[in-house]
Parts: C-alpha cells; structure tokens; sequence
C-alpha cells in the first residue's frame, strides 16, 4: 500500500499510494512471522521481555504504460515482497498460565524514510494529521493455553485468514491485498458526506477500538473481533465486528466476514466475504481465494459490488527458490466497466532465512473504466491498456 488519501476513487489518484493495503497485513507482518523474523531481545528487567524485529524492503519497478499516452515509468519502490516495518514487543508473566503482551509495530517507507501513510478515515488524527506513529499496531493484552485477548489498534482476523490460501499470500506488490483494501476503503475514508465513514476501520486490515479473542483448537485457528463506536446514542454507530477462520490439515481453508457501520446512522456499508483454499502435492502448492466487498450509502443504495478471485501455483523448486504462477480476475459489478485481469510470474531467491531477492512480473489487462478497487498494483494501472510491470527488489529481516 503506498501514499497520501484520496477524496474521491477517480479524482485523486495520486494521493491513494500513501495508505495502499500495505498497507498492508498485509499485510499481515506478525502472524506471517518465520524464524527469519525472530525477536532481537533488547533486554528483561523485572521479569518484563523487551524485544524487536523489522522488514527493510525496497527495490525498483518498471511500467511499460503508466499513463494514457503510453509512457513508461521506473521508480524506486519501497515494499514489493513485504511492507518495511519496525516493531516492539514485551511481555511478563502476570500468574500460572496468564502472560500481558504489548505490540508497537510502524510503517514507514524505504525510498525516502517517510512514516508511510494512512487508510484511516480522514481528519480522525489529533489536530486532523492522518499519519500514525503505530499504524499497524498498538496493542495491549492477555493470553495463556485458553487463547488470546488483545485490546487497541491491531490487524483484523478477516485477512489473517487467508494468507495460506491467497494465491501470492498477500504480498505487498501484485497480490489481492489491493483489491482487499481499496474495496473496503471508499465509502468509509472521507468525511461523511453519506456515502458512509467508520473511524475504525483502515482498508479493511487495521482496525482502531478493537477486542479481538484469537485461539487454536488442534488444526483450527480462529479470531474474532468487535471494534466499539464510541459514539453517543447508538450502540451500533461506527462500529464494526470480523471473524476469520483457518483449517491447516491435509489441506487449507479459509473463511472470513467482516463489516463496518456508518459512525451518524448505524446503517452497515461495507460488507465483505472472502472464502479460500490449497491444496499441496509435492514441491507445489495450488491456492484459490475469493473475495467479495459490498460498499453502500447510508441511504442503503449499492456503490460498488468488488468480486476478486485469485488461483495460483506455488513451485519449491530448489532448496532457496520459489516460483509463482497466478491469475486475477477482479471485477465490479456495480459498476461493469470496471474489471482488470492480471498473470503474474515471481521468483523469490532466499540468499539465507532472513535476506530474500525476488523479481516478480504482472501483466495487466485492465477495462476502460478500472479502477484501483479491481487492481492488484499499489498504484494501479492504466485503464483502458495492457501493460507490463517488473518489480525487482531485495528484503531483509531482523
């Protein structure tokens, strides 16, 4: 996901980069974390564990068409593989069975040292700055062999979900993360005007207010969330609630639903669905993920309809390669001119655990009306074209 906020989906397209999906998990840097990622112990003092980790990611992309009159582009892209970040953590044993955690987890942007920006609704920062210190995370909570109880600003479990069975595991460049974020993102990021805004949602990935109880029961893992309003009158106002299942067994599958209430009215306008599967044999791994985000107006009207369907082969085909092959089809069916097609092809070369350098190309066939809701690229692309982009970059983990 990468830079500022934007008014309105066609008429500020520039501004969009600042807060993409990148935004994320991500999207979804924690729960993805390998050995690779391990914690760097900063110190104990008290019985208290203070530690850290991070992801310095950045490289170079080509756009064989990025505008309407054909030109291409190169620019140095911070978070192809992996969004860069720099996280703390903590916790102490409070009792027999009962451990207090704390997660601060930041974005920032490796091309020019930038915090990277914001999907949160605009104006909600103090003084109305939308640019957090601790975007991904800042979170306080309990947990023991009863599961987890997180309090604050945290990933949701709608898009945990889905790692294993998204086709590119929602990595940072040409993966469905967009289409997940900039789905769920328009209704709600601009000032109520009623087309909708909930504070507590950003691109459908982070969520503010939030109480999430996380647990695993043999091979089933499940998270579910409630974000609080905050607002008088109404309890539902602004409020929104997520739940996320996955099952690791011979196969994997996935389920997650999340929504989001309109902060004056309470009437819901995002409304989003996603349901995947892989299935592994051998050095492969075939992954399908289908998503699907309802935005409406607090009149009730329909928006957007954002259908996104993902499949793809994973190929382990040395001891530090893996290859992918992955086919998008993301459409909108409000709104029929809006559909963009995509095959990528990667490679993500591992030097050891925690330095990787990859080299992915997306070939993108994108319908006169697309727009970055059906994209699968940080920026988008070109409506109207066909158009090739590679992306090139180094990733390094402590």
């Amino acid at each position: 996901m990468t830079r500022t906020g934007r008014k309105s989906l066609n008429s500020t397209f520039t501004q969009t980069r600042k807060f993409t999906a990148g935004a994320a998990a991500v999207a979804a840097l924690c729960v993805m974390s390998t050995p690779a990622m391990a914690d760097i112990v900063i110190g104990e003092f008290g019985g208290t564990k203070l530690s850290m980790f991070g992801i310095i990611d950045v490289g170079m992309l080509y756009n064989s068409d990025a505008n309407a009159t054909g030109d291409s582009k190169t620019s140095m892209e911070t978070s192809g593989l992996r969004q860069t970040v720099i996280g703390f953590k903590g916790e102490r044993e409070l009792d027999v069975n009962l451990t207090a955690f704390f997660n601060l987890e930041s974005h920032f942007d490796t091309n020019n040292g930038f915090l990277h920006g914001t999907g949160d609704a605009n104006g909600t920062g103090p003084g109305g700055v939308n640019t957090p210190l601790f975007r991904r995370q800042a979170n306080l909570g309990v947990r023991g062999d009863w599961g987890s109880l997180t309090l604050g600003r945290q990933y949701g479990p709608a898009l945990l979900a889905h790692i294993g069975t998204e086709p590119r595991a929602f990595k940072e460049q040409f993966s469905n993360l967009y289409a997940w974020a900039y789905g769920q993102l328009f209704t709600t990021f601009n000032p109520n005007n009623g087309s909708g805004r909930n504070t507590n949602n950003d691109v459908g990935i982070f969520m503010n207010n939030a109480v999430q109880y996380r647990n695993t029961w043999g091979p089933v893992t499940m998270g579910v969330l409630y974000s609080f309003g905050g607002q008088a009158g109404d309890f539902k106002d602004n409020s929104a609630y997520a739940l996320g299942l996955t099952y690791n067994g011979p196969i994997t599958l996935s389920g997650s639903y999340q929504a989001f209430h309109d902060e004056q009215s309470g009437k819901k306008v995002v409304d989003h669905t996603s349901l995947g599967f892989a299935i592994p044999f051998g050095d492969f791994t075939w992954k399908n993920n289908w998503m699907n985000a309802k935005n409406d107006n607090t009149a009730g009207n329909q928006l957007f309809d954002v259908n996104g369907f993902g499949t793809g082969l994973d190929w382990k085909w040395s001891a530090k390669n893996s290859a992918t092959l992955a086919f998008y089809l993301n459409k909108d069916d409000a709104n029929k001119s809006d559909e963009t097609k995509f095959i990528v092809i990667s490679n993500d070369y591992q030097w050891r655990p925690d330095t990787t350098l990859y080299i992915q190309a997306a070939f993108a066939d994108a319908d006169p009306g697309a727009t970055l809701r059906t994209s699968i690229v940080a920026a988008g692309v070109t409506a109207g074209e066909k158009s090739t982009l590679l992306n090139v970059g180094l990733n390094f983990m402590f």
